[in-house]
């Protein structure tokens, strides 16, 4: 296995895990963000005794300070293992879902985050669940057997169920598909992950739409139901097949944006550069 490249990543809303990480949190413990003053009765700890609000107490109370700790936060990688996901060249997308897969449990672990993995096609299938673990090893597994999956001709009808595993407390989900899916599918698992961050990515790949010769006969996917069909092209054709991923990719972003979810856009290859960017200029923190 080649160098597992990492990315650097935020979150926008303060954790309410117990567990210690890098993350912002309301947990009392031994962070640095001061948080106020208690008595030393409802806070027993003498290593935070601040003697000036002490002095300053008429009622003679003994106070601390309190701080928050930074604590860690759930981070998923959904996947999506439909048909569609077996096309590309020189490498599938599932080949390219894989290496986004290693680089994600290797930058929650940098980041001492707990990490899971979902697949789902049109079943929720239990060989393709990963439960939140702080070592990356069941995650990396499963990314080497994805790499040399073989699906068959199946949807991903089960997304909307792999929404319903995701636990209560909110997490950092990136949902990673081509979205060859009905739209109204898709809003319907998204409206089930409002609580959790999404980060979609989009895997595309250029062979699919934009290296497609002017005359001849060729396959391609459906960019609707992902199915793979024979054409016979002229270049009208092959423009009305540009113009419907284009509208395609038009339509996805708009589907994501009326839920403030940017997407992430890969075609062929993936940079975790890219994605560091992407956490930058997106989400605030």
């Amino acid at each position: 296995m080649d160098y597992i490249k990492e990315f650097s990543y935020h979150i926008s809303w303060r954790s309410r895990s117990r567990r210690p990480g890098r993350h912002k949190s309301n947990q009392r413990g031994m962070g640095m963000e001061f948080r106020g003053h208690t008595t030393l009765l409802a806070y027993p700890d003498p290593r935070r005794i601040d003697i000036r609000q002490t002095i300053r107490d008429p009622m003679e109370q003994v106070y601390v300070r309190i701080f928050n700790q930074k604590s860690a936060t759930p981070v998923f990688v959904m996947c999506d293992l439909s048909g569609s996901m077996q096309y590309g060249v020189p490498h599938t997308k599932l080949t390219t879902a894989a290496e986004i897969t290693r680089s994600v449990a290797q930058s929650a672990t940098r980041n001492g985050d707990p990490a899971a993995f979902v697949g789902f096609d049109d079943e929720l299938r239990d060989e393709w669940l990963s439960t939140l673990s702080a070592r990356p090893h069941s995650m990396l597994e499963l990314a080497d057997r994805l790499e040399n999956h073989l699906p068959n001709e199946v949807g991903a009808g089960a997304l909307l169920d792999s929404a319903r595993v995701l636990p209560r407390e909110r997490s950092l989900i990136f949902l990673v598909s081509d979205f060859h899916m009905p739209l109204g599918q898709l809003e319907e698992a998204l409206l089930l992950m409002l609580r959790h961050h999404i980060v979609p990515i989009v895997l595309w790949n250029s062979t699919e739409y934009k290296d497609l010769p002017e005359f001849g006969v060729t396959s391609i996917n459906d960019p609707e139901t992902g199915e793979r069909r024979t054409l016979f092209l002229r270049a009208s054709y092959r423009q009305r097949i540009l113009d419907t991923f284009a509208a395609r990719r038009q339509a996805i972003e708009d589907m994501f944006m009326k839920f403030d979810m940017q997407p992430f856009f890969v075609e062929d290859q993936f940079d975790a550069d890219m994605l560091t960017d992407y956490f930058h200029q997106y989400v605030t923190v």
